[in-house]
């Protein structure tokens, strides 16, 4: 898992832990850092779709003053352990704001793919990356998403992703574990020429 380093804030900044599913609040003049966990930034449209804004954990910062959406929500993916960071020390936070900027612009990439296949296994690629633990056949997203939450991330039906994930098992791309854990295998699933 890649994370950024969690700068040492003083005693004075509050910690807090979220159940998974919770809702982050939201502070106009306050930021989140992510000690433990996995969160969400979503919107919606106003025929209801949602829109994923991106995947966040250790080390990263989320918050009202990182995004124009309206509205915004900020969704604990697993349980979260956080710590406030008010607008007077975000000076503190400029490492996680450039992560912040990259990492949003690697999640524009993948939306941006045409083929839903190659779409959804570059997101499984990009969450191993991010979230993944070792394991002996290769990396475990072990992050409890459903199949919708993957289709809501890269703009697909649940159906879609359900028929693409039964297809990438039977190729042998991916192993289902327990209830909604994957494991991406070593191999990669993507292929180039050069011309």
């Amino acid at each position: 898992m890649t994370v950024s380093t969690l700068p040492t804030w003083s005693s004075n900044h509050i910690r807090q832990t979220f159940a998974r599913r919770s809702l982050l609040p939201l502070k106009q003049d306050c930021l989140w850092q992510i000690t433990t966990g996995v969160v969400r930034t979503l919107t919606w449209l106003e025929n209801g779709n949602f829109v994923n804004l991106g995947l966040w954990g250790p080390g990263d910062i989320v918050g009202r003053a990182l995004s124009n959406a309206d509205p915004l929500q900020i969704e604990c993916l697993t349980p979260v352990e956080v710590t406030l960071l008010p607008a007077r020390d975000w000076h503190q936070a400029t490492e996680a704001m450039i992560l912040h900027i990259q990492r949003s612009g690697e999640l524009i990439e993948i939306l941006h793919c045409r083929q839903a296949e190659v779409s959804l296994l570059q997101l499984l690629a990009w969450l191993a990356k991010r979230f993944g633990q070792e394991v002996e056949q290769g990396k475990l997203i072990n992050l409890g998403l459903t199949h919708q939450d993957l289709a809501e991330m890269i703009g697909l039906t649940r159906v879609t992703v359900t028929r693409l994930l039964n297809a990438f098992e039977k190729q042998g791309i991916i192993q289902r574990k327990e209830r909604q854990s994957i494991i991406l295998h070593e191999q990669s699933p993507f292929w180039h020429y050069e011309i």
